[in-house]
């Protein structure tokens, strides 16, 4: 196969977003390894990051689900067809917030799947709302002060008992391209 066999269709993100970039690694990560697209199956929830589906692994199959309910149908599909390796897309919002408590279920349950957070603290299909990560005391112009502490997801993950975790920035991406290479040959 060639890196087209892997791409999807064009991007409808903002420019310079990072979601773009963690889809961009994920198609250069699945080329490099040599995976079929085909033998992924791909799941999200709501959000800008879940809208991220469409623009890699275009012929994988892909499925986004209510707001925080990615992780059931991933489920699903985990015990429909054993072949298939699968990989949820979610964000901050629809992980930290409504999908919490699947989140947390998901790894207790030790399912083989890839969990990519792309957190950016901060509601942005909606534009500018606090999310369950944001930083404590951050400023935005029309919500004000952020007076929660934040959720710190990678800490949530490896208190329920997930086998591989791992953070980084979509800024660093040959850091970013190779976690999802380890990702993918983990062995849970």
């Amino acid at each position: 196969l060639t890196l087209a066999d892997y791409k999807g269709k064009p991007s409808t993100l903002c420019p310079g977003c990072g979601h773009n970039v963690v889809s961009n690694q994920i198609q250069a990560a699945v080329f490099e390894m040599g995976l079929v697209p085909e033998t992924i199956a791909k799941f999200s929830g709501i959000g800008c990051s879940s809208k991220s589906l469409n623009y890699f692994l275009g012929r994988s199959f892909g499925f986004n689900s209510l707001h925080g309910r990615m992780p059931n149908l991933a489920t699903g599909a985990s015990f429909a067809d054993t072949s298939i390796k699968i990989l949820g897309i979610s964000g901050d919002g629809d992980t930290a917030s409504i999908g919490l408590g699947h989140f947390k279920h998901l790894i207790r349950r030790n399912l083989p799947m890839i969990y990519l957070i792309e957190n950016n603290g901060v509601y942005g299909l909606i534009k500018g709302q606090f999310s369950a990560t944001t930083d404590y005391g951050l400023e935005l112009k029309h919500q004000g002060k952020n007076l929660f502490p934040p959720l710190d997801l990678c800490l949530e993950a490896l208190l329920s008992g997930a086998t591989f975790v791992a953070r980084t920035f979509s800024g660093d991406i040959r850091q970013l391209k190779e976690l999802i290479k380890a990702a993918f040959a983990h062995k849970g």
